[in-house]
């Protein structure tokens, strides 16, 4: 670029450039035209701006080229940034120049309305659309307050393994693979080597993608999902429950900040959260007592079954946050759960269930400390011994109380975008029907 060339810019950043010549790059987003006048709308993946192209600013090649333009063809367009009251983003590009980079022929998403199998079916360009990018940038927002609470909640981020050699939360839901002639499964959960890391460092943290192969058609469920999942030495479950109340309050806090423009877009009430900002603390309700509430609601559920999502559902409508259920019948739990010392039948665990109908968001609790124990419950969900050897060790060497939990990224995207099925929450969603794209 020489130095007579205009700056080139991103959309996002136009702003600062009132009254200045730039150069924007991008894709048309949409096109109109009116006698003398081309308006197009062009989007760079920070924003859209209206770039008006009058015939008597430009050569008539110029204006008859912004005219041939289609949905979708890329361009390169310079000309000067002017204020625009009537605009969203408060400003236009006055077109000097237009050059095609690519051109997109019959683009498939057209402004009329798709169902949403087809737009699942062509999600690679729905992306493109402003409402996926509206979630997907909260989405980002989302993992990046996470990230945030963990780095000043003094956590380091260790990474877990995709390929493990066992089950973590069921043998049930496991997907295999051959490695090398041996059996390996895509990761459940990065949890058992969390808890190795917080033997090593304190207090860690994994997010990564996690696998489930639930023959599950629900608007909640995915095969591939994305969790954050913290491990802590040297706590309780009372204290597990506090890290996680203020992870979720950071990032709603976050989002509320920082989303407005993209909650405005998903035409999200953000009343709800924000009575969630300000109805801190969340409640605390044991397992018993939940059953008696449901009960009382006229569910047919009775003590010692696991909360399906329906009884989720119409128990967390008593609460406008989030509501944090502990201590369930340790039988219906994962292996690892510490059972509580004052009730054998019951585990130190927790699930928070998120208001206005979307269910469990975040599910940990207290870790089974005392070796004897851990290879007693070991035995009796009938897992391999041999695959966990390197687990117990974590008990034969300087065991402590510990605890930690996982959130799945995409089940909190969709209830702060208010989405009413979990597929729009992740770029491309598997699910028991789906793998393409």
């Amino acid at each position: 670029m020489s130095s007579q060339d205009p700056p080139v810019v991103r959309v996002g950043e136009v702003a600062q450039y009132e009254g200045r010549a730039v150069e924007l790059r991008g894709w048309i987003y949409n096109i109109r035209s009116s006698g003398k006048l081309h308006f197009l709308q062009l989007r760079d993946g920070s924003g859209i701006i209206q770039c008006v192209v009058f015939k008597g600013e430009v050569t008539p090649e110029i204006f008859t080229k912004a005219g041939e333009l289609t949905q979708e063809s890329s361009v390169i367009v310079r000309g000067e940034i002017r204020a625009d009251a009537r605009s969203s983003l408060g400003f236009e590009l006055g077109v000097e120049s237009v050059e095609l980079v690519g051109a997109a022929l019959d683009y498939p998403i057209t402004p009329k309305e798709h169902g949403i199998a087809f737009l699942m079916e062509h999600r690679h360009l729905w992306l493109r659309s402003t409402r996926p990018h509206a979630v997907l940038r909260i989405r980002g927002t989302i993992i990046d307050g996470c990230r945030e609470f963990m780095r000043q909640e003094g956590f380091l981020l260790i990474d877990a393994p995709i390929l493990t050699p066992a089950a973590c939360e069921g043998t049930t839901t496991l997907f295999e693979t051959d490695y090398f002639g041996d059996t390996a499964y895509l990761t459940q959960s990065g949890q058992l080597y969390m808890e190795a890391a917080a033997m090593a460092f304190g207090k860690v943290y994994c997010m990564g993608p996690t696998f489930r192969a639930e023959k599950s058609k629900t608007r909640r469920h995915l095969t591939e999902f994305w969790m954050i999942e913290p491990e802590m030495a040297f706590c309780d479950l009372a204290e597990d429950m506090e890290i996680a109340e203020g992870m979720v309050l950071h990032v709603i806090q976050r989002v509320l900040a920082d989303c407005q423009t993209e909650l405005a877009v998903l035409e999200r009430d953000t009343a709800p959260l924000e009575r969630v900002v300000a109805g801190q603390p969340f409640p605390r309700l044991a397992y018993s007592d939940a059953i008696d509430i449901l009960q009382g609601k006229g569910s047919q559920i009775q003590w010692g079954s696991d909360l399906g999502g329906e009884d989720e559902t119409l128990l967390s409508e008593d609460f406008e946050t989030p509501v944090l259920v502990h201590r369930y019948p340790a039988a219906v739990k994962a292996f690892y759960m510490k059972q509580d010392p004052d009730d054998a039948r019951l585990a130190l665990c927790v699930d928070m269930l998120a208001p206005e109908g979307y269910g469990e968001i975040i599910g940990g609790g207290q870790r089974e400390d005392d070796l004897g124990l851990l290879e007693g419950r070991i035995a009796a969900h009938q897992l391999p011994r041999e695959a966990f050897a390197w687990y117990l060790d974590l008990r034969k060497y300087g065991s402590v109380p510990h605890a930690g939990f996982g959130m799945g990224i995409e089940r909190v995207v969709s209830w702060l975008c208010g989405l009413k099925h979990v597929r729009e929450s992740i770029p491309f969603p598997r699910t028991l029907q789906r793998i393409y794209p």
